[in-house]
């Protein structure tokens, strides 16, 4: 069965496009190394929670949106293993990145249901 990583990412409002470069960018080394597809979605319809929220998960400033995004992978053993290969590709080397990494937060999941294709 497949494996996620998932993200949820503060991004400034105009670093959208900037952003999207940058996925852009990186979506095909992450499939060069074994990723399935990748999803990057950009906040729409993001409602205040009374306890938490993606906005709130994130500590999202005025003027930021919320980004969430994922990778199928084929199974976390691939994951696993291409995880430090793309950390360390060169290709991916970015001096500024249009967002707060220090507030992106992330993990790999089990898939538990999957109503899309068999893979």
């Amino acid at each position: 069965m497949s494996y996620i990583d998932g993200f949820v990412i503060p991004v400034p409002d105009g670093n959208r496009e900037a952003y999207r470069a940058v996925a852009a960018k990186a979506a095909p080394i992450f499939k060069e190394y074994g990723a399935l597809r990748i999803v990057e979605c950009w906040g729409d319809d993001l409602p205040d929670g009374k306890v938490t929220d993606f906005k709130g998960a994130v500590k999202a400033e005025a003027g930021e949106n919320v980004v969430f995004s994922w990778i199928v992978w084929p199974s976390k053993e691939v994951r696993d293993e291409a995880t430090p290969k793309v950390m360390n590709d060169p290709r991916l080397a970015e001096p500024d990145m249009p967002f707060d990494s220090k507030r992106l937060i992330y993990g790999g999941f089990e898939v538990l249901l999957d109503t899309g294709e068999d893979r």
